[in-house]
């Protein structure tokens, strides 16, 4: 591959694993106020699956086909902006993008790339933002804390929930994480959750009352509607309920968007009428990190204590699995499968032997 070459992952149409094309671009030169970052590794979210079932709004609403999905990266800085100052070639860094991620190159906007923490190898600093930035946001940007509360973390084996058992115990809280299966139960017990749910053995909600009768402060809800009806109803008076997914809307395998499954979901979809919340003194929070791009405010407060916790060990990375970049459509293929726990990640880094990718001319 030439020089001024890059491989980037390109889906030109919604559909399955086939759609996931690794082709050659140009490397694009970066603006006054953008970045030039050569990629080590970019994360994988499920984010990602719903771009290439186009189903994710953001993707439909600021980009359309063809997309680069992937919102995180680590490298190496290869050129900078006239007004960039922060960085500079040859640094390690890592960073977010509203996506075009999946990429041996990235171009960035300067005010989203940061120095790589030293705590962090590359795998880890490229499955570390989009998953903590959500975490953070949810737990203290959209709610107000006190020591002792009470919360329950669906999907607590996943990245943001291993990421929101660690906030939570950072400040006190006390965490309870549900999983879906065994193989996930000592992995969150190590980050430090109070009690694990294992709902692929245990009643759930017997279970969850069993915990906390008198109901919870914090709900983090990501599964959509097999839990979030229950989830509003298991919290105590003046809690909330936060919401940033909806995965039993969508398929667990096969690479297909299942339409009438979405359909039944939705029309299984919970009402929450603000009469009967204000009655009731609950709440609900809904949030989507990928809408959030442009608060860049909220972005560095987030990752100035994210890079301060992590260095001083306060918290760590999730546990990554990574593949290569060619291997892409098995990383989502693994991901669909709901086994995994903490991060996925794809190695980016130019092999020798890499398959060639057909070149496309912008």
């Amino acid at each position: 591959m030439p020089l001024e070459s890059m491989y980037k992952v390109v889906i030109h149409k919604a559909g399955g694993y086939e759609q996931l094309k690794l082709e050659s671009h140009p490397v694009p030169k970066p603006g006054d106020r953008q970045v030039l970052i050569r990629t080590e590794a970019v994360g994988v979210n499920y984010a990602d699956v719903c771009v290439r079932w186009g189903v994710y709004e953001s993707a439909r609403r600021f980009v359309g086909w063809p997309i680069t999905p992937g919102f995180e990266y680590s490298g190496w800085v290869e050129e900078v902006g006239r007004e960039v100052e922060h960085v500079k070639p040859g640094d390690p860094v890592f960073g977010v993008t509203l996506f075009n991620g999946y990429s041996t190159h990235v171009c960035a906007p300067a005010d989203l790339v940061w120095p790589k923490p030293q705590a962090l190898d590359f795998e880890a600093a490229a499955g570390f933002l989009a998953v903590y930035l959500t975490a953070y946001h949810g737990l203290l940007q959209n709610v107000v804390i006190r020591p002792g509360m009470r919360v329950l973390v669906h999907s607590a084996g996943g990245g943001v929930g291993s990421a929101l058992i660690q906030l939570c115990k950072l400040h006190n809280l006390h965490v309870t994480g549900v999983v879906g299966g065994r193989h996930k139960v000592e992995y969150v017990r190590q980050l430090g959750a109070n009690a694990v749910i294992d709902k692929s053995t245990q009643s759930l909600w017997l279970e969850a009352k069993r915990l906390c009768p008198d109901g919870y402060d914090l709900v983090f809800d990501a599964n959509g509607p097999e839990t979030l009806a229950q989830s509003y109803v298991h919290l105590r008076p003046t809690g909330k309920l936060l919401v940033y997914g909806f995965h039993t809307l969508l398929p667990k395998q096969g690479g297909r968007f299942n339409y009438p499954k979405a359909v039944l979901g939705m029309l299984r979809m919970p009402r929450f009428n603000p009469l009967v919340m204000t009655s009731e003194n609950k709440g609900v929070v809904a949030f989507n990190l990928s809408f959030l791009f442009g608060r860049t405010d909220l972005l560095h407060a987030a990752v100035n204590d994210l890079t301060a916790w992590v260095e001083a060990g306060s918290i760590r990375a999730p546990k990554v699995c990574s593949f290569a970049l060619e291997d892409v459509a098995q990383a989502h293929r693994t991901l669909e499968s709901g086994e995994t726990t903490g991060k996925l990640v794809l190695r980016t880094a130019s092999p020798s032997g890499w398959p060639s990718a057909p070149t496309h001319r912008s």
